[in-house]
């Protein structure tokens, strides 16, 4: 039984669906250079931080399975380490970590979506809360539980998900359905920052994380586990429209207010939350205050009352710290792998 577990939630670089203020949804949107240069800066900085991962979770969508491909190359040793590359665990892709499917809004710019939503037959809604929900409950069930039910050998997971900003809120809550509601808590360090519940921590930056320490502290115990939920190869759910809510409502379909998210690459810390070795399948200072989540352990299926649950960075993003878009349009074009490094435009000519 592991004894303890580092947990990244990770967001996916800037996207051109992001600069276009388009919801992407299940559009395989690229990174653009910019979000290319996030990404690589985000691995680079988890290295350094002397983390060594043990599971390497993503999305299916390139702008996350790259993300995650970059922070994978960020662990890898040397070149002529073979020995210690075979530890660098492979980027297991996922389709239940997709983003939320906007249906027929995807690729569509979010400030246009009335006119689009008016007297449309056949119109395709937005997948549904729960539906997100379920895919959340799948991961947990087929990929994190067994991780904290075996030993491992000894070794404690360090596991990193990389995905995208709608649905890592989703997954988040239901993280906090899956712990005792006493067993959450914010770092010494966060403690200053008042926020309305745990879970409403804010958004997800491109590239930002969520960084959480688990530690067992009890004697085993058994808990049910959630009910059946839909595989890895299933379609999203979005044959019904979103219970509808006055603040964001455009007729008949919810649009939360995180999917602008999707369409400007950020999130402001006031909104609720709403490839590369692979394998496929305003929150202000105050005094602090204990923090309950909304969502206890009894509502819903646990993962274990001996775990406790640290929360030790919220929309970590210290490696974006002088990291500047590349003027001229470059850092908001798309990346391309072939094309040549922008420090290569800057190079002299070599002379015989």
């Amino acid at each position: 039984m592991a004894r303890s577990m580092r947990l990244f939630l990770i967001r996916h670089g800037e996207t051109v669906d992001n600069v276009a203020r388009l919801y992407a949804g299940s559009r395989d949107s690229a990174l653009t250079n910019h979000g290319y240069q996030q990404a690589m800066r985000l691995g680079q900085h988890l290295k350094a931080l002397g983390l060594k991962f043990t599971h390497l979770f993503s999305s299916h969508l390139q702008r996350a399975a790259k993300t995650a491909g970059l922070i994978r190359k960020g662990q890898m040793p040397p070149k002529d380490d073979t020995e210690a590359a075979r530890d660098v665990p492979e980027v297991i892709q996922l389709r239940i970590l997709m983003e939320q499917d906007f249906g027929d809004l995807e690729g569509k710019k979010w400030t246009d979506i009335q006119a689009e939503l008016q007297n449309k037959p056949g119109f395709v809604a937005v997948e549904t809360k729960e539906a997100m929900g379920r895919r959340a409950d799948t991961f947990f069930d087929e990929h994190l539980l067994p991780l904290l039910n075996n030993s491992m050998d000894g070794c404690d997971p360090v596991v990193a998900i990389v995905s995208h900003g709608i649905f890592l809120s989703t997954l988040w809550k239901r993280f906090l359905r899956r712990l005792p509601a006493r067993g959450v808590s914010l770092s010494s360090e966060l403690q200053s920052t008042a926020r309305p519940s745990l879970e409403h921590l804010g958004g997800w930056s491109n590239t930002g994380y969520l960084e959480l320490h688990m530690t067992r502290t009890e004697a085993e115990k058994s808990f049910p586990v959630a009910d059946a939920a839909p595989s890895a190869t299933s379609k999203p759910d979005v044959s019904q429209p979103v219970k509808a809510t006055p603040d964001d409502t455009i007729g008949a379909v919810e649009i939360p207010q995180a999917a602008t998210q999707e369409a400007t690459g950020k999130v402001e810390a006031s909104i609720a939350p709403t490839n590369d070795g692979a394998k496929v399948d305003n929150a202000t200072p105050a005094a602090a205050a204990p923090l309950t989540p909304t969502i206890s352990c009894s509502s819903g299926p646990c993962i274990a009352r001996c775990w406790n649950t640290t929360i030790l960075t919220i929309n970590g993003k210290d490696h974006l710290k002088g990291l500047k878009r590349t003027g001229g349009g470059v850092g908001s074009s798309r990346h391309d792998a072939s094309q040549k490094g922008i420090e290569s435009f800057f190079k002299r000519l070599k002379v015989d």
